[in-house]
């Protein structure tokens, strides 16, 4: 994995972007709306309010783009230990957040990850109905990680394939190399809640913390990780640009050496 800090400078309106190599999958840790309330003499909701004004420009910013994934870290299950308050306005903000106008206006389209059975039926039946009418959107997947940890996540997908691997071993005649052989990477990554979309390309944390908090740890095997001492409130679309920047300027090289990657490289452009 590779690590870089930099302080997002919101001045530089002007980053210089490759369009031939945005990221396809971007996934951000959503972190320092808290901390951003606080400084400012306010209580922690009132900065929670203030991510959601956040999350619709970037949301916007990515299409702009030609993101297709963008995935949000929302509410983690250890989140569950917060202040009951604070996890009320939390509940809250994501009903009132999940307005039609800014999946239709940029024709996105929204999915859910994480254990949705421990929210509130209301704010259940809210994501289904969201789900549902953003189907057909086409231009970006924006997903929204609700009661979700990685280890969580991981655990549940095995706990599946062990269930299908008994069914397999009970009713159809599968011995146990069989089995044994059938396990495997993709195994795994068709069980995890995200197998519907591409690993991501690009993790961005913002706040100043520099830890996963439980994300994504098998999909981010190979991502790229780019933190920032920026609260999340005002992390703005300058501050995408110089993510993505950061990320343009890294050689991805997947395990390989320095040399293989060039050798490819040129190997395509001929």
């Amino acid at each position: 994995m590779n690590y870089e800090l930099r302080v997002c400078n919101t001045l530089d309106m002007n980053c210089e972007l490759d369009m031939t190599r945005i990221p396809q999958h971007i996934a951000i840790i959503m972190d320092g709306n808290g901390r951003w309330a606080v400084e400012r003499g306010k209580e922690r909701t009132y900065g929670h309010q203030a991510g959601v004004d956040t999350v619709r420009r970037i949301t916007s910013e990515c299409v702009r783009l030609g993101v297709k994934y963008l995935t949000l870290y929302t509410f983690s299950t250890e989140n569950w230990n917060r202040p009951s308050d604070e996890i009320a306005t939390l509940m809250g903000l994501v009903l009132s957040s999940l307005e039609d106008e800014i999946f239709q206006k940029n024709n996105v389209q929204f999915r859910v990850i994480g254990d949705m059975k421990r929210l509130p039926e209301d704010v259940q039946k809210k994501l289904w109905e969201t789900m549902e009418h953003t189907a057909q959107n086409d231009a970006m997947t924006m997903v929204v990680a609700l009661s979700y940890s990685s280890r969580w996540e991981i655990t549940d997908a095995v706990r599946e394939i062990v269930w299908e691997s008994c069914g397999k071993l009970i009713g159809q005649g599968y011995d146990v190399d069989e089995l044994m052989a059938s396990i495997n990477e993709d195994t795994i990554s068709q069980h995890l809640n995200t197998y519907f979309m591409p690993d991501p390309d690009l993790l961005i944390r913002t706040g100043g913390e520099l830890r996963i908090s439980n994300y994504l740890l098998w999909q981010i095997a190979y991502s790229e990780l780019y933190f920032c001492d920026t609260y999340w409130p005002d992390f703005s679309e300058a501050d995408l640009h110089k993510a993505i920047e950061s990320y343009q300027s890294r050689q991805r090289r997947f395990g390989k050496t320095e040399a293989q990657v060039e050798a490819e490289e040129i190997g395509n452009e001929k």
